[in-house]
């Protein structure tokens, strides 16, 4: 039997690898469920919710993404963002806004997808990414110290709480310290085995049996902070009325996870060897999130371990994570019970291992060494992640670094003279004269950005018109530049009156199609006189020597006239 040409076409299946297909899905549906249990506790939300998420979001996101091998699962980012809304936290229908939320994003994702914002990407610094992953990654281990030592430390914020804890040592349960360590010295011992991707749940399910066997009643488990059904989700009506508030956190979880989907376009080429389009992937995870908004789940995003996970474990196509969803279903169905005894410290222990794996030193290494806008960029996001509610902080890191770009282009002006010699071809690059000769043709080439703040800058470098100036003409190599801003016009038009009130006259070369449309719409053009713009062409420079012809052409008239 032929597989229809459309399924071939998005790599929905391959007969000839469906075995390893299924194998690398039952694998990731399973270890996607403690993940997702971990997240769940993450984000302080209902660990049911979490499972239900992902337990649809992978199959629809494998449906309707770019990407063949993409895993649109619950991100340690997206829970610790969720984990700072109140609104799904407090009232009588706090589980109807993380359902609204999820929508929420899941729409704003979409958006963004179709329409192709994929390519804007690439204008979030580095610097901003390193500061808040790994803000991030330090937020969800603090997290879970009070899980971990079975305590509950107060404080404004995590970092508070952590010292707070530290205070009150004496108030750690030993049993559930121990349930904690045992989880992860396991899943670090078991890193090194055969048992790589499945160690998480190894731990997990080892840690829950030493709970009966030692019959520690001191430690908390699932099912005491929330109920597991052995059920598959119907679906739930979202609080809109939560709507307004929720507009802000939807943005920054969309952001963050469009952010990390990124990442994955950028690293697994499809089977057909074309890596795939982040639109198209912001367009998978936009429909993912809906379908877990649609049937109580928490919003989700690309995740890259769970993507290299289903690679690793030998997928080749999208079949794999439509088996993980359909695996997660059924071990919910028949082992909702189980589930439900996991142990809370083992859950962090879990979270805590997480976080160590988000730690990037070696990033935050680059940046640093990078300049000191980005070192600052870097540490201001990163303080900004730990002290409040991140969906301000991912905002903030953005603004900052916008403007720190402004503030850095706006002090990038150069001026060059070029200089032509008769036995050289090309020019030779110099200082600009601090005076103009009269008499003479001075062209200059600025270099940098044409924002209103550099108008000063070049107005400072240009050469100062005197009281000896006559017949000087000053040629201006517009080549690089496309639009000038209206500052930069003024600066140029006083220039040129300055200029004529002696007798010379500035000339702009090289100037593209779109620079002369500006110079017409502004009226620019009929101030400096047509005769003196010169059009550039496809040969570098040529309008640059015509203008220098015509300029020591004028020069010599108007000497013979004076």
């Amino acid at each position: 039997m032929k597989l229809p040409a459309a399924i071939k076409r998005r790599g929905l299946f391959d007969r000839r690898h469906a075995g390893s297909d299924v194998a690398a899905g039952v694998t990731l549906g399973v270890v996607s469920i403690p993940d997702a249990m971990a997240a769940g506790v993450l984000a302080g939300v209902n660990p049911i919710f979490a499972l239900y998420a992902v337990m649809l979001a992978t199959p629809v996101g494998a449906l309707f993404a770019s990407s063949a091998f993409m895993s649109v699962q619950t991100t340690g980012a997206m829970s610790v963002l969720v984990a700072d809304v109140p609104q799904v936290h407090q009232g009588e229908n706090a589980a109807g806004a993380l359902f609204m939320l999820t929508l929420l994003t899941g729409a704003i994702m979409l958006v963004a997808g179709l329409l192709k914002l994929g390519s804007y990407l690439r204008f979030v610094p580095n610097a901003v990414l390193a500061g808040f992953i790994n803000g991030v990654a330090v937020l969800i281990i603090l997290g879970q110290l009070g899980d971990l030592t079975g305590t509950s430390p107060e404080g404004y914020n995590r970092i508070s709480q952590t010292w707070n804890l530290i205070g009150e040592w004496r108030d750690i349960d030993v049993p559930s310290l121990t349930v904690g360590l045992v989880t992860i010295i396991l899943i670090v011992a078991l890193d090194g085995t055969r048992l790589k991707s499945w160690g998480m749940v190894v731990a997990l399910v080892v840690a829950a049996l030493l709970v009966p066997l030692f019959d520690w009643e001191t430690v908390a488990l699932v099912n005491e902070i929330a109920d597991i059904p052995d059920s598959l989700p119907l679906p739930a009506l979202p609080a809109f009325s939560a709507l307004p508030a929720l507009i802000l956190p939807a943005v920054s979880l969309a952001f963050v996870g469009l952010v990390q989907g990124a990442g994955i376009s950028q690293s697994y080429t499809n089977p057909d060897g074309n890596y795939p389009s982040a639109s198209g992937d912001f367009v998978g995870q936009g429909a993912a999130n809906i379908a877990a908004g649609l049937f109580q789940g928490m919003p989700v995003g690309g995740s890259l371990s769970a993507t290299a996970l289903v690679r690793n474990a030998g997928a080749h196509s999208r079949f794999a994570n439509i088996v993980a969803g359909i695996t997660m279903a059924l071990a919910l169905l028949l082992l909702g019970d189980f589930v439900g005894r996991f142990a809370m410290p083992s859950l962090a222990g879990l979270l805590i291992v997480i976080g160590f794996r988000t730690l990037k030193p070696h990033q935050i290494d680059l940046v640093l060494r990078t300049g000191a806008t980005q070192a600052v960029t870097l540490v201001t996001t990163f303080v900004f992640t730990l002290l409040m509610p991140l969906q301000y902080a991912v905002l903030l890191g953005i603004a900052l670094s916008i403007l720190l770009h402004v503030v850095r282009q706006s002090n990038r002006m150069t001026l060059k003279e070029w200089v032509f010699a008769p036995d050289r071809p090309l020019p030779r690059e110099q200082d600009p004269p601090a005076e103009l000769s009269a008499g003479q043709a001075t062209v200059l080439t600025p270099y940098g950005s044409t924002l209103y703040a550099t108008a000063r800058l070049m107005e400072d470098q240009l050469p100062v018109v005197t009281e000896t100036t006559a017949r000087a003409v000053v040629i201006l190599n517009l080549r690089q530049h496309e639009q000038l801003g209206s500052t930069f016009l003024g600066m140029l038009e006083r220039y040129a009156e300055s200029l004529r009130a002696h007798d010379s006259k500035l000339v702009l070369a090289e100037v593209g199609p779109h620079l002369y449309a500006q110079l017409v719409r502004t009226g620019r053009l009929q101030t400096l006189k047509p005769r003196n713009v010169f059009r550039y062409t496809d040969t570098v420079g040529a309008s640059v020597i015509e203008a220098l012809d015509a300029a020591q052409e004028w020069i010599e008239e108007r000497s013979a006239e004076g």
